[in-house]
């Protein structure tokens, strides 16, 4: 099924898109040199903005659930890199165990599980699913509106290792981005791999930490092409301090807002772009779309009402909001159906292997998308669709525009994997 998309792609990114597919091969022989000093995320998914001027990651998960709505013909792709992946890790693996989230009655995240479990099995494994949940303390069966069913198993940690009841796994794949911290029961775990590491878990990692790091992806990839880094990169700030529920720390976050906004109205004066400009406050670490603001003129924050104030205070599992980053909001020129569109790209190892793009029809174009009410539709990357048309005009081929999508997302994902060494607390360090 290729959904059908309006896009208005105008300007600067219709020559960015004929620019990346003209240097596919420069391109592929970049990504292919810095995978072999980098080691990329275990799974990663990006969330992309594309306004027609710009076309800019967002959002870049370590822990992404939503692999249901990949569809079946996706799946070939996902198996192939699961095996490379696991095959550059522990050749020998024989058994997998999944550690998901907590909150484990939603059908749809559950459903998530049930296609990384179909995903990792053609790969060769056996695998299996131990919550770490105080709840489960049996075996526990869940029916899916799908007709499937999925067994959460309680995790048992002996001295050195995790597992399950008769169950021993080479590989412990954690689905859970650790936002309430991570569990005693997953540290010291020496000899079993543990993927993502613990340090890619929120308590940890910072967003404006990430888009540091992509800030630099961006530079020498469009030093690579020719282009303007920003075409390719939301402009960011951050703010520390901050107590919504207690209004302190705004004044702070209303001069980084305002410092944000001038630079990105220069940068639309100088392509000559009548957009209003607009930023989008988020907790500098949590995930599911909470914790989100968007901001068009810093006097804004001076007016906060209570709700608005509530929602920022705090993010997934309750934890307070003090640190956040200030990004450059990107616009969505994507539509379907009527409804405002944005492309999510989903990655194993480093290949691209599908994606979805998430609607929402009570949304605008400058509006953080991630939200209740949000739909999916599968990405039209199926039969061959990564292969762009070299010569092709840009915009004539729907897989034109996905390879784009695709390089952009693994930008982010090699930004990613940066950010992990930098914040590895095992790494060699040299005086």
């Amino acid at each position: 099924m290729v959904p059908h998309l309006i896009t208005a792609l105008t300007g600067p990114i219709n020559e960015l898109e004929q620019r990346i597919i003209d240097s596919m091969p420069a391109t592929e022989r970049w990504f292919r040199l810095e995978w072999m000093e980098h080691t990329p995320p275990f799974y990663t998914s990006v969330d992309i903005r594309n306004a027609g001027f710009k076309l800019a990651p967002v959002d870049t998960n370590l822990f992404p659930g939503g692999w249901n709505n990949l569809t079946p013909e996706m799946l070939p792709l996902a198996v192939q890199a699961a095996m490379a992946a696991i095959e550059k890790i522990c050749p020998e693996a024989r058994n997998l165990l999944i550690i998901p989230e907590n909150h484990t009655r939603n059908s749809y995240y559950l459903s998530n599980l049930v296609q990384l479990q179909r995903i990792f099995n053609m790969a060769g494994l056996n695998v299996r699913i131990g919550s770490v949940s105080p709840e489960i303390k049996k075996d526990t069966v869940v029916e899916l509106p799908t007709g499937e069913t999925i067994t959460l198993e309680p995790v048992v940690r002996t001295r050195r290792r995790l597992g399950l009841k008769n169950f021993d796994p080479c590989t412990i794949l954690l689905n859970n981005d650790l936002s309430a911290g991570a569990p005693g029961i997953l540290e010291d775990i020496h000899e079993q791999y543990l993927l993502p590491p613990l340090h890619a878990g929120w308590t940890v990692r910072r967003k404006s930490q990430h888009f540091r790091n992509y800030e630099e992806v961006a530079k020498r990839f469009g030093k690579l092409l020719g282009i303007d880094p920003w075409l390719i990169n939301p402009l960011y700030g951050k703010c520390a301090g901050v107590d919504f529920a207690a209004e302190t720390g705004l004044e702070e976050l209303q001069t980084q807002v305002d410092a944000l906004l001038t630079k990105v109205r220069r940068k639309y004066k100088e392509y000559g772009i009548h957009e209003k400009p607009f930023a989008v406050v988020k907790a500098d670490n949590g995930t599911y779309g909470m914790g989100v603001m968007t901001v068009h003129d810093a006097k804004e924050l001076q007016a906060l009402n209570r709700r608005t104030r509530n929602k920022m205070a705090v993010v997934k599992d309750g934890q307070p909001v003090h640190d956040l980053i200030i990004q450059e909001g990107v616009l969505t020129q994507e539509r379907m159906n009527d409804a405002v569109a944005e492309p999510v790209v989903y990655m194993m190892d480093r290949y691209v292997v599908g994606g979805f793009y998430r609607i929402h029809a009570e949304r605008g174009v400058d509006e953080n998308l991630n939200a209740p009410g949000a739909g999916f539709v599968p990405l039209a990357f199926a039969h061959g669709a990564q292969l762009p048309q070299l010569g092709a005009r840009p915009g004539a081929s729907a897989p034109n525009r996905f390879y784009m999508y695709g390089v952009i997302a693994r930008l982010a994902m090699l930004a990613a994997s940066y950010e992990l060494e930098a914040t590895n607390p095992d790494a060699e360090t040299y005086d």
